[in-house]
């Protein structure tokens, strides 16, 4: 340990937007201080900013309390005025310091700096911030040269294919900064794991987004990277693996507290999870008396934020007690509604202790979150929402609880669901309508989440992830096989359940195994095959919502067949000899899984008597899988098909899907592949988790009681959903007026007549001051008889299905016999 030569009333390690704005409010003070940095320039994460880089001030609405001045600008000129004010206002530096440990109690501390003397303080401020400690790649070829976790200056870069991991704030301005100068050449991917940018700011996202449009980035969507090449990235995406050309690789993965280093000091975390942050009293304070943190590592990343809590710290630390947040007054506002006069400080005791997805946020990341959402009360009775009603947040339940009507021909019949728990999660993971009315059972306060705040906080905060996984995974297992199951009975089995992602083409079960799990698939879809004379021969076509892996389980066999994943899914894993147990005490469970049992191994034996019939069993599985994977099918949850054998080339279906949308067909009929005697034409698929919908900037793309996508009139003609729609159903046209009637048009010549409107007609009338629109089939939602297309077919040909139903229509048994 070195000689101390400094004594202060606070040490403040670290000089990111936190430490910076302790330091000067300490200097204003009159608190004798030091600002200990480790490199040899003032806020060294701004300063890794890329050249150029335009640095936010939000929120907008909050208040900033620094002694230094911040607002949106470029990042030379935020730095160039906080060096000069740092020097105007005297703060204590001291560079080039890297503190290796913090040993002493309150009025004590020490701290020992590498190569230098030790200094000592009587409280020590924390704002060292995550950046220095990034996430690294971990796939096959991760520590190839062309891999770098940093970019200072995307001029720097010509002529290459650069491909950016990571879908926050970070990865996006460099995708961007890449793709900024066309004269640099550069082919710029990005990479989202997921379908949404939950981690980023709106207006980074809405910038992507334009980028996209213009074919200046490219947003690869639900895509990770699975190995690493020379010159190359091998891709894992829903459909499979797929390799890009790919000269450098910028990784923004986020970045982890240096943990080891802050619990040496005494400093607990709020769990064991890799991301958690310490934990924090209201003033700042550790585990560890006399030692704050602020900034990044207390889980508040913005810089305004950071900014207010290095103000904040140093008046506690003088003594100022009573001082509350800049948020405040937001937060007041905001909570006015609710019963009982409580104090926002109150209110957020009462969040963060009752609501199971909030137990482990600190008093500070509640706050954060409640300024991204809507708190509100309601009266016994109250309708929360209404089945069928568009939304696609989540709702937890602070105080009360609530019932869920699930049966709209009978709203007495309702389940509850209680104080702590959440709602709602099912339109934030499908996005679909609301699948049911809930009202209040007692006086109710709710806390509703944005769909971006809810995947924000699940992304961010591990013990969110995990209980609403549980709570999903329970009501699923619940819904699948009722036979009056409680949440008490499944409550062991839901506990040991394990989300598992698969990727396209994965197997789960392995024919002959002796595996004893069950599974069910929670998002995606499978393909089930069985092995005949060394080849693989097609089964059958699992959606999401279904289970499979009981029979092994039940009777304690062998896996009779293979189940992979026909696209990228998820699947939740229940232990075996669990469900038996269940199964065991459940008679009409287990009457209800035998008759399963019963229909799945009928097709097994069928097949397997029929063996010799096969002929080329393996040229007939590539082609039924194929076709069901390429056209969409395995995601789809509607099908548009027309039986060949019937079709008269007619086109009644196009020309009364076009009289049923004001001119304008959603579907082509001569377009599209075949399979056997059946056509897929050219129409929407309706998916179960529709590519159209991950970047609609108005959520104009909803989804209908009945599964059906569709587009509202609040479609502002941006083009991503074309873009996202891997199966060409979409299209931008000019919307005309509405046509003059069959009889107008007879009798007077009004309008183009039945069918489709012609282009010269629809562009004649169409208004110049609207923008295109974007145009698909929409199931004839509200259309009475049902689509159109199938009504109109004179000869039956036209037939709309359940891709689960769709070997059944295709008659392939009888093909085969």
């Amino acid at each position: 340990m070195g000689q101390v030569t400094q004594k202060v009333q606070v040490a403040i390690v670290g000089s990111g937007p936190a430490g910076l704005s302790a330091a000067a409010h300490a200097a204003a003070l009159g608190m004798s201080h030091v600002l200990i940095e480790k490199t040899d320039h003032l806020s060294d994460t701004i300063f890794k900013y890329q050249k150029g880089k335009h640095v936010m001030a939000t929120p907008s609405n909050l208040v900033l309390r620094s002694d230094l001045d911040f607002d949106a600008g470029k990042r030379e000129a935020i730095l160039e005025m906080w060096d000069s004010q740092i020097e105007e206002g005297k703060v204590n530096v001291l560079y080039r310091a890297e503190v290796t440990a913090i040993t002493g109690e309150p009025g004590d501390f020490l701290l020992e700096i590498k190569g230098q003397d030790t200094v000592q303080a009587e409280r020590v401020v924390l704002a060292i911030g995550t950046q220095g400690n990034p996430n690294r790649l971990r796939v096959p070829g991760a520590d190839l040269p062309h891999i770098q976790y940093q970019l200072d200056d995307p001029g720097e870069y010509f002529d290459e294919h650069i491909t950016v991991v990571g879908s926050g704030d970070a990865g996006i301005e460099n995708a961007l900064g890449l793709a900024a100068d066309p004269a640099q050449s550069n082919t710029v991917t990005i990479l989202n794991r997921g379908d949404s940018f939950a981690r980023a700011k709106g207006a980074n996202v809405k910038l992507l987004e334009e980028a996209e449009g213009d074919g200046r980035i490219i947003v690869r969507r639900e895509t990770s990277p699975s190995e690493v090449k020379p010159g190359e990235l091998v891709l894992e995406t829903r459909d499979g693996e797929e390799v890009i050309r790919c000269d450098r690789i910028i990784a923004r993965t986020g970045s982890k507290p240096p943990r080891d280093f802050v619990t040496a000091i005494g400093v607990d975390f709020t769990s064991e999870e890799r991301d958690a942050f310490p934990a924090l009293t209201q003033t700042f304070e550790t585990t560890k008396s006399g030692v704050h943190v602020i900034g990044a590592l207390a889980g508040y990343p913005l810089i305004k934020h950071c900014m207010n809590q290095g103000y904040d710290v140093i008046e506690f630390l003088a003594g100022n007690t009573d001082l509350k947040p800049a948020d405040q007054p937001i937060l007041e506002e905001k909570f006015a509604p609710l019963p009982g006069r409580r104090s926002v400080e109150e209110w957020l005791d009462v969040f963060g202790a009752n609501v199971v997805i909030f137990e482990e946020l600190s008093p500070l990341q509640l706050r954060e979150l409640m300024l991204d959402s809507t708190v509100s009360a309601f009266d016994a009775g109250d309708i929360v929402f209404t089945r069928n009603d568009p939304g696609s947040s989540m709702f937890a339940i602070a105080e009360g609880s609530v019932v869920v009507e699930v049966n709209p021909e009978d709203p007495s019949i309702t389940v509850p669901i209680e104080q702590g728990s959440i709602f709602g999660e099912v339109g934030l993971i499908s996005g679909r309508r609301r699948g049911a009315t809930v009202r209040a059972a007692e006086p109710l306060v709710t806390i509703e989440l944005s769909r971006n705040a809810a995947l924000k906080l699940i992304a961010t905060a591990p013990s969110a992830g995990r209980a609403v996984n549980r709570i999903s995974v329970e009501r699923q297992f619940l819904q699948m096989f009722g036979s009056g199951l409680t949440r008490e009975d499944v409550a062991e089995i839901v506990e040991a359940g394990e989300v598992q992602d698969v990727r396209a083409g994965e197997v789960v079960v392995t024919e002959g195994a002796d595996d004893k799990d069950i599974f069910i698939i929670r998002r995606g879809s499978m393909i089930v095959e069985k092995s005949i004379g060394g080849q693989p021969v097609f089964l059958s076509y699992l959606p999401a919502g279904s289970y499979f892996g009981e029979m092994a389980v039940i009777d304690g066999s062998a896996r009779t067949a293979t189940v992979k994943a026909a696209i990228k899914s998820e699947v939740v894993r229940f232990p075996g000899e669990m469900f038996l147990r269940l199964l065991d005490a459940k008679p009409d469970l287990k009457h209800r899984a035998l008759e399963d049992m019963k229909g799945r191994r009928e097709v097994s034996a069928f097949v397997e008597a029929r063996k010799e019939s096969f002929g080329s069993a393996a040229d007939m599985y590539s082609e039924t899988a194929a076709f069901l994977v390429d056209n969409g099918i395995g995601e789809a949850t509607d099908v548009l098909l027309i039986d060949e054998t019937l079709c008269v080339g007619c086109d009644n279906c196009e020309k009364a899907c076009a009289d049923s949308h004001d001119g304008l067909s959603r579907l082509d009929r001569e377009a599209g592949r075949s399979y056997a005697h059946l056509h897929v034409p050219t129409s929407c698929r309706h998916c179960e988790h529709p590519h159209c919908m991950a970047d609609c900037p108005p959520n104009a793309i909803k989804r209908g009681p009945d599964g059906e996508v569709f587009i509202d009139d609040t479609c502002i003609g941006c083009g991503n959903c074309q873009r996202n729609c891997p199966y060409g159903v979409i299209r931008m046209d000019a919307v005309p007026p509405k046509k003059p009637g069959l009889l107008s048009w007879m009798l007077f010549g009004a309008g183009p007549g039945p069918g489709e409107a012609s282009y010269g007609w629809r562009k004649k009338h169409a208004d110049p001051d609207k923008p295109k629109q974007a145009i698909k089939c929409d199931m004839c939602a509200g259309i009475k008889g049902g689509p159109a297309c199938v009504r109109a077919c004179p000869t039956g040909a036209a037939i709309r299905v359940a891709p689960d139903k769709f070997l059944s229509v295709t008659k392939l048994t009888e093909e085969v016999e």
